[in-house]
């Protein structure tokens, strides 16, 4: 784990990344905030683009909770089977769609809390609409994050919680509402897990991570 990194060293990141790709936008397709739920609690332990791929005709007939109940569990599988623990996954949209019709006349809710009652919704999945859809500055923690962060030094932490107070703490306040997208595209395209692309990264000067490949 690197140390902490600075205030001036941070901001000159997030303006490199800023100045890079202004407005950085999730990878996941969705038509409105109820696909996105779906999408994101079928994004655990999948590749968006496997999610992507899954939903694409899916998403052309279902777009509300009351359509995925008419669907059924069954109709879900036959769509996405292709990814991981599906079944499971199909059981949670199911439970999450009949929850959305019942105790929120079919709309989604925008508090972090209402989010994390839904079956297959955590924090990281609550966190991720709330900052996609409402544009709430939340922080949500995936692999890439914590790999960047604990490399980096942006955001270190043990744990993901740790991560995402620091960066709530330590990223200023301009930078929060896309702050978890630089950090999650940069850990996928470029501070990869096994080979980061450290010769033609845009921090590697301001990086505390010592085992750079040059």
């Amino acid at each position: 784990m690197a140390k902490q990194l600075g205030y001036h060293t941070i901001r000159e990141i997030f303006t490199r990344f800023h100045e890079a790709d202004p407005e950085p936008k999730g990878e996941l397709d969705h038509v409105n905030v109820y696909t996105l739920v779906v999408a994101v609690a079928l994004s655990a332990q999948a590749t968006d683009a496997g999610v992507n791929k899954a939903t694409k005709e899916l998403f052309k007939i279902v777009d509300t909770p009351q359509k995925m109940l008419d669907l059924g569990e069954e109709g879900l599988i036959e769509h996405i089977k292709t990814i991981g623990l599906f079944r499971q996954k199909a059981k949670n949209v199911i439970k999450l769609s009949r929850i959305l019709v019942d105790d929120y006349g079919g709309e989604v809710p925008n508090s972090r809390a209402a989010l994390q009652s839904l079956p297959g919704v955590g924090r990281k999945t609550a966190n991720v609409v709330l900052n996609m859809w409402w544009h709430y500055p939340a922080q949500a923690v995936d692999t890439h994050i914590f790999r960047v962060g604990n490399r980096t030094g942006i955001c270190p932490g043990k744990h993901v919680d740790a991560v995402e107070r620091a960066i709530e703490d330590n990223i200023p306040t301009d930078f929060q509402q896309h702050a978890h997208h630089w950090l999650i595209l940069h850990g996928r395209y470029h501070c990869k897990a096994r080979k980061p692309q450290c010769p033609t990264c845009i921090i590697r000067d301001l990086c505390e991570f010592e085992d750079k490949t040059l």
